[in-house]
């Protein structure tokens, strides 16, 4: 059990390995109570989500999720989120653990003139009614299903529905963070326990594991997913992270438009990719990256990759440095060790 975000959080259960496998082949059970959820209601709704988030929440209907970001005004990572549209005047926003004060203070103070809120709409910090079951793998649904009288086979893939779990009333999302198949469950905090102990009981029969932070790390990584405080952060701007994709300067003004529109008309000069290490070693986190023997930029993720057999991370370089195939160095315990940049994610399942 570790420190996280001010949670005491579990690396492992039963091992690091077995519980990323598990959620690879069959299926895995994580508790991610930790994480935030920030709740927007009232007429001007959307105007509100649309002015403090990068993506364009008016593209979303009832019952659909997109992943997002806060910004702040220099274009910097406040956090990456998840918006989920309720119904039109209500946004369900899921934020993570170690940020979700922070969060709702930028939201709230972004909206507000001398402490009146410019939009007819009211932010309100959720948390609190919250707890998250995230169910994990190829075996997911059925697990899931096994406690549902709904079809949740019709749940697309980042949409979501209201309904009740063993009788217990859920949102139920098909989002996930392990490059997985997967339903979330949010339910009461009341609720959790039982619940957890329930899918733990049906999944049995499927293989189900709990699992810790240690496999969740290793699975996101592998999938080449961003981690706030690791790819992305205040210092960091989307275009710099591969995540163009979710800002839309179309929508009209936003938090920190400005100077992201102005990066990707210039152009990134640095750039998240991707590298697999050809020595013996591994790419640790905050570990410099050398190209041509010259410090030129520096690991944001990296450790073993069960399901590939190798060592993987993810690092910064200079664009002219960033292509398929560079070779590159870490330096690991100050002994240069080579390494190569390959294409991401460098997991990927099978539809």
């Amino acid at each position: 059990m570790i420190d996280f975000g001010g949670w005491e959080m579990p690396v492992q259960y039963s091992g690091i390995l077995d519980e990323h496998q598990a959620v690879r082949q069959r299926v895995g059970l994580f508790d991610v109570s930790h994480m935030g959820e920030i709740e927007v209601t009232g007429r001007q709704a959307l105007e509100l989500v649309n002015f403090v988030t990068t993506n364009d929440a008016s593209r979303l209907v009832d019952g659909q999720a997109q992943y997002s970001a806060l910004l702040y005004r220099h274009g910097g990572f406040v956090d990456d989120i998840l918006v989920h549209r309720v119904h039109q005047q209500h946004y369900f926003l899921c934020v993570n653990a170690s940020n979700q004060e922070k969060d709702f203070a930028h939201i709230v103070a972004s909206t507000c003139t001398d402490g009146v809120s410019r939009f007819d709409a009211h932010v309100r910090f959720a948390s609190p009614d919250y707890v998250q079951i995230a169910v994990q793998g190829p075996r997911a649904l059925e697990v899931v299903q096994g406690l549902c009288e709904r079809d949740l086979a019709g749940i697309r893939y980042y949409h979501f529905l209201d309904d009740t779990v063993a009788g217990i009333s859920a949102r139920i999302a098909r989002t996930g963070y392990t490059g997985e198949d997967g339903l979330e469950l949010y339910v009461a905090p009341s609720d959790g326990p039982p619940l957890w102990r329930l899918l733990l009981e049906t999944g049995k029969r499927f293989g189900i594991l709990p699992c810790g932070l240690g496999a969740r790390n290793t699975l996101r990584l592998e999938a080449a997913m961003a981690l706030y405080g690791h790819e992305i952060d205040a210092t960091i701007l989307p275009p710099e992270a591969g995540l163009s994709w979710i800002v839309k300067p179309g929508k009209g003004d936003f938090v920190g438009r400005d100077p992201v529109v102005a990066i990707q008309q210039a152009g990134v000069s640095r750039k998240l990719c991707g590298f697999e290490m050809l020595g013996r070693g591994i790419g640790r986190d905050g570990y410099s990256v050398l190209v041509d023997g010259q410090a030129a930029g520096w690991v944001t993720s990296g450790g073993p990759s069960p399901t590939l057999g190798k060592n993987i991370g993810l690092c910064y370089l200079p664009v002219d440095a960033a292509g398929e195939g560079q070779p590159i160095q870490v330096l690991v315990r100050n002994q240069p060790v080579d390494a190569v940049v390959v294409k991401t994610p460098f997991y990927k399942r099978e539809k």
